[in-house]
């Protein structure tokens, strides 16, 4: 079952708008992360399914954006493909029929499902940042520092950093809240080893893409990756890579130092949502339809600029 509302006491909308969450028939119930319907195809193998949830703050918002789970999913891919010679990823080349036998649910799914390699996720998430922006603007104010990085004194808001910056963060259930932590306590939770790997993973991964969407007239601002590990130990890169999810991204040529740029991401969303008196805890606030159907431009912008498609 395909499940087009937007929650439980919406009313139907069209197949082809939005897809809020699935209830796939032949398969074990999923697990339900913010954005993604996780499904077990075997015991080496997941169906991924990208929907149109949005979520802002670590909470899960009530409407969906439309076309979003498309965008994510192709945005993903393109970077998958392109990050290869760096790190191996989880996608496979298996058919979606392998896990969905029903034509009309692989019809609905077509360009926001993929199957995937099952692996051991790492418990955090490796976030990069090149530029003050965001909570990494707020700490800097605070401390003059990023998750313990002195950085120099006298930096403005949108500034790129002299050098892009590990910062990582815990990985929050639905509800709850990222907390930055250091490279140390990285090191502790995932070992030494592996914790080094991760951080220049990582950073490789990041002064790759930058360098790729600037030639677009992007700026990669931050982005964050996660990594899983498989049976021999070996690191993968997994979840999503550099989508407007995952990232904040900035029209080059609208960059201007000292303000925070418009940006072609959820940042739209996060600032609508700050001006209201929301306490960042679920239940969420509903979103106008003004506001549902700009982020969702900004997402499809995205999607033109980056890979040449729509």
């Amino acid at each position: 079952m395909i499940d087009h509302t937007s929650n439980p006491e919406s009313t139907a909308q069209s197949a082809s708008a939005t897809l809020y969450e699935t209830r796939l028939c032949g398969l074990r119930a999923p697990h339900r992360g913010k954005v993604r319907d996780l499904y077990a195809v075997d015991d080496d193998h997941m169906l991924i399914v990208t929907t149109d949830r949005m979520s802002a703050f670590d909470v899960v918002l009530p409407d969906p954006i439309p076309g979003k789970g498309h965008v994510l999913n192709t945005v993903s891919l393109f970077w998958f493909e392109r990050t290869r010679h760096i790190i191996p990823n989880h996608i496979t080349a298996l058919p979606l029929a392998v896990a969905v036998s029903d034509p009309g649910e692989r019809r609905a799914l077509e360009g926001r499902a993929v199957i995937v390699q099952r692996l051991r996720p790492l418990p955090i998430e490796a976030v990069v940042r090149g530029y003050l922006a965001g909570s990494g603007w707020k700490d800097y104010q605070a401390e003059g520092s990023i998750c313990g990085i002195r950085l120099p004194a006298g930096l403005k808001q949108a500034q790129a950093l002299p050098e892009p910056i590990f910062t990582p963060a815990t990985k929050a259930a639905a509800g709850e809240h990222d907390q930055n932590i250091s490279f140390e306590t990285v090191g502790q939770l995932l070992g030494a080893s592996v914790a080094a790997q991760v951080r220049a993973v990582a950073l490789e991964l990041y002064r790759f893409a930058c360098e790729l969407a600037r030639a677009r007239g992007i700026i990669i601002a931050d982005t964050k990756f996660e990594f899983g590990l498989d049976d021999r130990g070996r690191l993968l890169l997994i979840d999503e890579a550099l989508t407007p999810d995952s990232s904040r991204f900035w029209p080059a040529d609208t960059w201007r130092l000292g303000i925070s740029p418009p940006s072609y991401d959820k940042q739209y969303v996060r600032d609508y949502l700050e001006a209201l008196h929301w306490n960042k805890r679920p239940p969420a606030p509903h979103l106008p339809p003004e506001v549902i159907q700009r982020t969702s431009d900004k997402y499809q912008e995205l999607l033109h600029r980056m890979t040449a498609r729509t």
